[in-house]
Parts: structure tokens; sequence; C-alpha cells
């Protein structure tokens, strides 16, 4: 209302005015004079009132607040009403312009410093109304400010809302972007792959290109090896003419020497020393073997070799000439001494009676269609074997008789890293056989092997590769005469390993035999011949007899030495070694076990051994015979059976029946069943591989 309006505009200039800027505080009715000079020294409004006013500066509060305020300004009751003062019309001014009016009074006018003093009681009253709105501003500012908090976490919530979104559009532009470089990458990839495809035709292309030219350069390079190979033909043929030469020449002269031993042997042939035509020939084999030794390692054997061999071949013809027109001369003095031997051979016949040696069983028991001796063929290969083992003892002679200390540390290495692996040999399988094995074979082969915590070699005598062949065959025939005599098992795992080392060293396996044959020459089969003059206790060594001081060995401990021997032979026939190539044939195969069983045969039969034997080889081989000759070997055990075991009951005596039984039970079970099982101990060479 217009009245209303002027009024405030009233009080506006009363506030202006010099009384109305007087401060007044309620407190100073009780303070009195003090007050009054404070009032006038520096008049302040309070800070209420400065709120009011600025409140009431407001226009739209200014309406309500002049409503309720105009009655207690003019005392008028709730009935009463404002009396109607004209008031002129107010200068129309903007919200805008009112309010940076007012702040500006505000500033310079009302501070807390002035305070508006009034002295009606209407003002102390408007004082009470001033406070009262005080409170309700309070309380409004409490609702607005709580109003505004509710505001500020809808927009916080909403902030939170706009961020989840702008974050989920944020993770679907990474995506899109992540698919667009995939599919760039696989663009990419596509387009790399179709070039690498065009540079691999063109290097194809390229590749064939250069293939052409390079078999061209093939071509002539094979043209060129062909005529190059030709002439090496043509040059190694001229070699092998001369080494062919030199091998007939060795050949003819290792048989004329193999023509002295028989004789040198023959110890009836009273005051004949052929030892000197016996060393002269073995030297002329020696310098045959050298001549031959070079070609054997790669080399060309000269004409100047061609010349020392047929030089030294007739020597040796000559030799044997002279060794024959000799042994002539000495024929005539045996005829004459000959009156002489047949006076001391009746003694020793009466000597011969009265023992139980086998030779004189042998002549009186001969029957027709049997031998008393082997066949010419086993008596050459027996004694080719005895040269052979002879002349490596010789070879070997200087190591064994040597007095130097430091030789003789050499020979014990050598002796124990040889020997003592093949004692070590058992019935356990896989990697302890594998092991004697490659630790012998390496020591064959010249390798360092560690023995007693030092390095032991071939290489460190000259003679020790002999030495080691030599001691090495000898300690297998000691292990069948002594571990498989004891133990009839023990002859498959020692056999495997021994035929393994005749394979890679076929001079051992020669040695073997020597060796064999020596100790027991049943092994060949070879009955030696009671001769002429010839003492009795070295006829009993030749039959394979132990003679000591005390005297011969008894009959069931030869016999236990003949039999482990003999199934160990057996055994090495049999076995192979399963770790080789097996490319090749056994080194002494089955059919040396057909031919030992035949010539066997072909003998008169011994009393005891032969029928031990027999019994120990069939149980051991008969088994892998049978397999391979089936139905002849059916009819050799007929002939066993049938005709050679009643040659074999007629020489045996009352004491010796055991062989002879165990015998015939093995025959008569063997053709019952139309079987040979396996022997006891045999394991298949599989299980060597374990």
């Amino acid at each position: 209302m217009p009245a209303e309006d002027k009024r405030w505009e009233t009080l506006d200039a009363l506030r202006n005015s010099e009384k109305g800027r007087l401060p007044y505080e309620a407190r100073w009715q009780e303070e009195g004079d003090d007050v009054l000079e404070r009032c006038r020294s520096s008049p302040k409004l309070s800070v209420t009132s400065a709120w009011v006013l600025d409140h009431f500066s407001q226009p739209e509060t200014r309406s309500n607040t002049s409503e309720n305020l105009a009655p207690l300004i003019y005392g008028l009751t709730g009935n009463d009403q404002l009396p109607e003062t004209p008031v002129p019309s107010p200068v129309p001014r903007t919200e805008e312009e009112t309010n940076n009016n007012n702040v500006q009074e505000l500033v310079q006018e009302l501070n807390p410093e002035h305070t508006l003093f009034l002295l009606s009681p209407e003002a102390t009253q408007i004082e009470g109304y001033v406070k009262m709105y005080e409170e309700v501003h309070r309380i409004k500012g409490q609702a607005e400010l709580k109003h505004r908090q509710e505001l500020q976490q809808k927009t916080v919530q909403g902030f939170s809302n706009t961020a989840a979104e702008l974050l989920k559009r944020f993770e679907e532009s990474l995506e899109l972007r992540r698919r667009q470089e995939y599919e760039a990458m696989r663009d990419m990839m596509e387009k790399g792959s179709i070039e690498a495809q065009g540079r691999q035709e063109k290097l194809k292309e390229e590749h064939r290109r250069r293939a052409k030219n390079l078999n061209l350069k093939l071509r002539e390079a094979e043209q060129q090896r062909l005529r190059q190979e030709e002439l090496e033909r043509q040059r190694q043929a001229e070699c092998r003419e001369r080494v062919r030469r030199l091998n007939a020449i060795q050949a003819e002269v290792l048989h004329l020497n193999m023509q002295i031993e028989p004789y040198f042997k023959q110890k009836e042939l009273v005051g004949l020393d052929l030892s000197g035509y016996s060393n002269r020939g073995n030297q002329l084999c020696s310098l045959v073997s050298r001549v031959i030794k070079l070609p054997s390692e790669g080399g060309l054997p000269l004409q100047e070799d061609m010349l020392n061999a047929e030089r030294a071949l007739q020597q040796m013809r000559d030799l044997i000439t002279a060794m024959h027109e000799k042994i002539a001369a000495a024929a005539a003095e045996r005829k004459r001494i000959k009156e002489e031997e047949e006076k001391a051979l009746q003694k020793k016949q009466e000597i011969k009676t009265e023992t139980a040696a086998p030779a004189p069983q042998q002549k009186t028991c001969r029957k027709e269609g049997l031998q008393i001796k082997a066949d010419s063929s086993s008596l050459q290969w027996y004694q080719q074997l005895q040269d052979m083992c002879d002349q490596c003892a010789a070879s070997i002679n200087d190591l064994n008789n040597s007095k130097d200390t430091k030789v003789k540390k050499i020979k014990m290495d050598l002796q124990k890293t040889a020997t003592i692996p093949v004692g070590q040999i058992s019935s356990i399988a896989g990697s302890h056989l594998r092991e004697i094995f490659d630790k012998i074979n390496n020591l064959l082969l010249g390798k360092q092997i560690s023995s007693s915590g030092k390095m032991v070699s071939i290489a460190q005598h000259p003679q020790g590769q002999e030495f080691v062949c030599y001691k090495l065959a000898e300690k297998f025939v000691k292990q069948g005469e002594e571990e498989v005599a004891s133990h009839h098992e023990a002859a498959f795992p020692i056999a495997v390993v021994a035929s393994g080392i005749w394979e890679m060293h076929p001079k051992v396996g020669d040695l073997f035999l020597a060796h064999l044959h020596r100790k027991c020459p049943y092994a060949v089969p070879f009955f030696p011949s009671w001769k002429d003059g010839l003492p009795k206790e070295e006829y009993q060594r030749l039959l394979g007899y132990r003679v000591l001081d005390s005297g011969v060995e008894q009959q069931d401990n030869f016999l236990k030495r003949m039999s482990g021997m003999v199934r160990l032979y057996a055994a090495i026939i049999l076995l192979r070694w399963p770790y080789g190539t097996k490319q090749g044939e056994h080194p002494h195969g089955l059919n040396h076990a057909w031919r030992w069983l035949a010539q066997m045969l072909n003998l008169e039969p011994l009393a005891d051994i032969t029928a031990t034997l027999l019994f120990d080889f069939l149980e051991v081989c008969g088994n892998a015979l049978m397999k391979k000759y089936q139905n002849q070997f059916w009819k050799m055990i007929l002939l066993i059976k049938n005709e050679y075991f009643p040659r074999i009951e007629s020489v045996t005596g009352v004491g010796q029946v055991g062989a002879v039984i165990r015998l015939r039970q093995f025959l008569e079970k063997c053709l019952k069943h139309k079987d040979i099982p396996l022997p006891k101990g045999y394991l298949h060479p599989a299980f060597w591989r374990s």
C-alpha cells in the first residue's frame, strides 16, 4: 500500500538523521550517565537492527512485514485500522538496483559499531519483535540450509550418475577403439601375409633357378667324381692284387709253419731237436705279418714289400725241406732204438693195466665203424688255435717276465682290470652285465678305464692288447672250470658277456677256444691217444686231469670241471650279446654245436666222460638244436639212444653208472614228449636288456 511504503520511507529518513544514528542498548537504563556519554561520542546501530533493516529493505519482505509490524509501530490492536496517510508514489526501481543500494547502505552505515537508539516504548517493542524475527530467521535459515543440503546431495547424486554414464561411454569408446585397432591389425596382417606369399613365390622361383644351376654343377661334379672313382678303382684293383698276393704268400707261409709244429711236438723222435726250425719259422711268419700289417692299416704295399714277402716264402720252403731231411735222418735212428722201446713198453703196459686210465679202455672197447681219434679237419683246427695261442704267449713274454718295477705294475693293473669284472659276473640282469661288458670292451678298445682309483689303458705298454686278450680268454675258461662247475646256472650270464666280447673282438674268442681245448680237449672233441714212451702223468694232463705233486685229482672233481667247461662252451654257442647290432652272424653259432655233436658220435666212447658231456651239452643246447634242425635232430637222438648208448654202456664200469643213468633218462624223456625243455637257469636274451 502507498501509505505503508511512505511510512517505511519515513523510517529510512529517521534512520539517516543525526538522532537516528545514535546507539541504543537495553542495559543503558541501568548504567545511567555513562551510557549517555558513549552515545554522544559514537552513535551506532545494533547488529540485529542492521539485519532487520536489510531484511525489510527487500520489497516482498517489506510488504509482508509492514502488514505485521504496522499495528505495533502505531500502537493499534487487532481491531483498529491504520490511518491512511497520503504517500507519494515511489519512483519505480528494479529489484537489482534496490539490492545494490541496500548493500551499499549496509556497508557504509549499518556496521556492527553503530547502534540505533530509540527512546520510545514503541521502539523498545520493535526491538523485541526484532529478536523474535531473529529467531524466526534462524529457523528459516536452518530450514533453508537443510533444503540447500538436500539440493546439494541431489546435485552430487546427479553428478555421480552423470560420471557413471560418462565412464560407460568412455569404456564403450575404448572398446570401439580396440575393435578398430584389431580390425586394422588383422587387415595389416592379411596384407602382410599376401605380401609374404608374393615374396615366397619369388623366392621359389629364384630357388628353382638356382637349383637348376646347381644341378648342372652337380652333374659336372658327379662326372668328375666318377672319373676319379674309376681312376681310384683301377689303383685299388692293383693294390688288391698285391694284397691278394701277399695274403697268398702269408697263407702258404703259415701252412708251411704249421707243418713244423706236429713234428716239433713229436717227442718220440729220440734226439730230434726242431726248436731251431720252429723259431725260424715263427720269425718268417712275423716278417710276413709285418709286411701285411701296412696294407691292413690303410697303407699301400710297395714293390719292396712284395720282394721281401716272396723272399720269406722261399726261405720257408727251404726251411721245410731241410726239416724233412732231418726228420728222415732221425727216422733211421729211431729204427735202431725201437727194440729198446718195446722192452720198456712192456713194463709200462703192466703199470697201465693197474690204473683206471681211459686210454686202455678206449683200445679194448673199440668196435667197428667208429674212430679212435678226431678227424683231420678238427685236428687241424685244434692245432691252428694252439699255435695262435702259443704265438700270443710268446709275444707277451717280455711283459710277463720283465724285471722292471714299472712294467710289473702295468702288468698287474691290466690283469686286474681285465679279469676282476669277469669274476663279478652273476645272474643279476640288466645294467650290471652291461657295465661289465662296457668296461671290458672299452679296455680292449684302448680307452682309459678306472680301476682301483687310477686310470688303466692297454696303450701303456706295446704288448698291452695281446696281454689283455690272453688273460681275458684264460679267465673266461677258468670261470667255466670253477664257477660253472659248481653252479650250472652261472653259465648263461658268463656266456652272454663272453659272446659279446667275442663278437666285438674275435681274437679273444680264438684264444678262449685255444685255452678251452687245452684244458678240456673234449670240447674239440678230441681224445688224446696214448703214445709209446709217453709218461703217465703227461698223458693224464693231455686228458685234462690235474696232476700235482700229491697225485692225480679224483675222478669226480675231473668230471665236474669238464662238465662246467662244456656247459659254458654250449651256452656261448646258444646265446648272443643282446645289446649288439646283430647284423652279422653269431661268431660261434649253432652250426658248431651240430658239428661237435656229430663228431662226438663218430668217436669211440670213453667211460664216464662221454656220457657226462653228452648229457651236459644236450641239456644246454638241445632245445635250440631241436628248433633249428627239427627232423634231423630227432634222427640223431634216435641214433644216440639205439646205437651209441649201448656202446657207452659197454665201456662203463660198476662205479660209473651215474652219468649213464642221467643220459638214459634224459633221452627217454625227450623221445617220449618229443620235446627238449630249456635248461635250468636259462632266460631269454630279452631278460638281459632289463
